[in-house]
């Protein structure tokens, strides 16, 4: 298995986010979720939204994807609409930090067919938190279900006890759970387990590069071109 990651600007690439938005929704779909606010597109003309997708080798098919969208006067990040349902609070704690210095990471997702090679779960995380430096931002949040909770603390995630119900949500039905994530510190991630701090710098400090995984689902080669071109 190759995958190909790379990073651009929603308003740059007009088909990367139309293969972004169709994968997504086939992925939310197969598991009977329609309800999703990271899910709309009302990003794709955002100039502070980055996409980050992983493609194959022929990049012809999209195997996942996930957003950094940041947080501007324009456009709020989708989880402050997720939480103010039940808690109204995340307005304040979000202006309370400032637009421009922080964004979400947002919309993540991956195809059946590469489920179990971590490319959701974990290189695509590591991507995002690599590049939030680079666009100037202090702090990166996001919501994440149980299943994923424990991946995105590896990576330096801590859980926004300060909202909710000590962090966690109703959300996007009222039988899943949704747990609020903040990183205060993307430079040093002092919160991330060893192995995935140095992974991360590491894209960081060489953000194109090849390596080769091995797994319980075999073998996966992996090519980075993260490099950002951030905005004006």
């Amino acid at each position: 298995m190759i995958a190909k990651f790379r990073v651009f600007r929603a308003v740059d690439d007009s088909d990367g986010c139309d293969r972004y938005i169709d994968g997504h929704r086939r992925v939310l779909e197969a598991y009977g979720v329609t309800k999703v606010t990271s899910a709309r597109a009302d990003w794709r003309d955002d100039p502070f939204t980055y996409v980050i997708i992983a493609e194959s080798e022929d990049q012809d098919r999209v195997f996942g994807g996930c957003r950094v969208q940041i947080r501007s006067r324009e456009l709020k990040m989708p989880m402050e609409g997720a939480v103010a349902v039940l808690d109204k609070r995340i307005y304040e704690y979000v202006d309370a930090i400032g637009d421009y210095n922080v964004a979400e990471f947002c919309g993540l997702w991956n195809s059946k067919e590469v489920a179990g090679y971590g490319i959701g779960s974990m290189f695509l995380g590591r991507v995002a938190i690599a590049i939030t430096p680079l666009l100037n931002l202090k702090h990166l949040m996001g919501l994440c279900s149980p299943a994923t909770l424990r991946n995105s603390q590896k990576v330096g995630f801590e859980i926004l006890r300060e909202l909710g119900n000590n962090g966690t949500f109703y959300y996007p039905k009222e039988d899943l759970i949704a747990t609020a994530l903040i990183i205060k510190d993307v430079i040093n991630l002092p919160l991330a387990i060893e192995k995935e701090r140095e992974a991360i710098l590491n894209l960081r400090n060489n953000p194109v590069q090849h390596s080769v995984e091995r797994g319980p689902k075999g073998e996966l080669q992996t090519y980075f071109d993260i490099r950002v071109n951030p905005g004006t």
